[in-house]
């Protein structure tokens, strides 16, 4: 399986994630209790065999850097190949910096990176993709089918009225390339494609040469009918964090044993960077129930249906549900927490309340001292 290269692209977008997206790229959101979106990415490849991986930044940076590393942590830190960090891409015009505008835009910017890979094929992911995907089946798949570019699907479960949505005929060909739809129907693309790099570096220079910059529009629905371009469908749990809203619910849906045990299957691990913490402390007066709480956290309050990060504090008489606290938050004494979302090194006073709902969890940026 060492024949497939991953590129994974890790840029703003336009989303709703508010104060989460403030400081970093949806692609490094902290997610899960211990990881980040894009380890999801970069696990998926890795299982695959792939051993060189580009990844794609564009503003918002410095988390992503900071996280990735050399790439040790997920067998990437070679001395040939490996993770590459590929510099940030955009366009200044007299007005500022231009946002990212397409996919083939990027890959153009990269497009010296394209010469130097080794491999036959690339697998092409989204950073904000949390998923679990037998990535070795999609390119063995997308091998046997003759296809020219595969593009990986989600079930009925996954899809919004925003996003991307394909119609195909009884032999998994694409017919139809759909956005932009007030009622979704087909099936959504979960932005994973597979395409032969020989193939790739065409369509960049053609879409460059003709100032075209979007994948969907200027390759997937302009050459459905010239290209094989054939649909994989993936019927397990899959995410995109592009909104609070599905960050919380999709965070929620990790206390089901069922998707844990699918997302994180020992087939297929999900590697992460190391926390370097001390076992988690509950003491005699905490109580922890249905949560994911990761290592060094301290725990003398009251922890319902919650997942916390490495190093968060309960700190006793405080109650905490239904609630995601990232790294190093601390609650202080008989404070209540009620569906709320808080960044990295948030301290809530002593008897503060702050309640938002399941449907409006309330934000708490990094930093922040309520």
């Amino acid at each position: 399986m060492n024949g497939l290269h991953g590129i994974i692209f890790s840029y703003e977008k336009r989303n709703d994630l508010r104060e989460l997206s403030e400081i970093r790229s949806a692609a490094s959101i902290p997610f899960g209790g211990r990881y980040r979106a894009v380890d999801f990415a970069l696990s998926n490849l890795v299982n695959a065999g792939s051993t060189d991986v580009g990844v794609v930044l564009h503003g918002r940076y410095q988390s992503m850097v900071d996280h990735l590393g050399t790439g040790k942590a997920w067998d990437l830190s070679r001395k040939r190949g490996g993770l590459r960090l590929l510099p940030p891409f955009n366009y200044q015009k007299d007005w500022g910096v231009m946002p990212f505008r397409g996919k083939m835009e990027a890959l153009a910017g990269v497009r010296s990176y394209l010469d130097t890979i080794r491999q036959e094929y690339v697998a092409m992911m989204d950073g904000d993709l949390v998923v679990n995907l037998p990535l070795a089946d999609v390119y063995e798949n997308h091998i046997k089918s003759g296809a020219d570019i595969t593009v990986v699907c989600g079930n009925d479960s996954f899809a919004t009225a925003d996003g991307t949505y394909y119609e195909k005929d009884a032999d998994g060909r694409i017919t139809e390339v759909l956005y932009n739809l007030n009622k979704p129907r087909g099936y959504r693309g979960l932005e994973v494609y597979i395409v032969s790099t020989t193939l790739l570096k065409e369509l960049v220079d053609e879409c460059n040469a003709k100032d075209q910059f979007s994948w969907r529009r200027d390759v997937l629905r302009a050459k459905k009918d010239t290209l094989n371009i054939r649909c994989y469908i993936w019927k397990g749990f899959a995410a995109q964090i592009r909104s609070v809203q599905e960050y919380y619910d999709r965070s929620m849906q990790l206390l089901d044993p069922a998707i844990r045990a699918e997302l994180f299957c020992p087939e297929r691990p999900i590697r992460a960077k190391g926390a370097d913490k001390s076992s988690t402390y509950i003491s005699d007066s905490g109580r922890c129930v249905n949560s994911l709480v990761a290592d060094g956290c301290r725990i003398e309050g009251v922890v319902e249906n919650s997942i916390l990060f490495p190093g968060a504090v309960v700190e006793e008489g405080a109650v905490v549900r239904n609630c995601v606290l990232f790294k190093e938050d601390i609650v202080r004494r008989g404070a209540q927490l009620s569906y709320i979302i808080a960044d990295k090194d948030v301290e809530v006073l002593e008897g503060r309340t702050l309640m938002g709902h399941a449907t409006y969890p309330i934000v708490l940026a990094k930093g922040s001292i309520v």
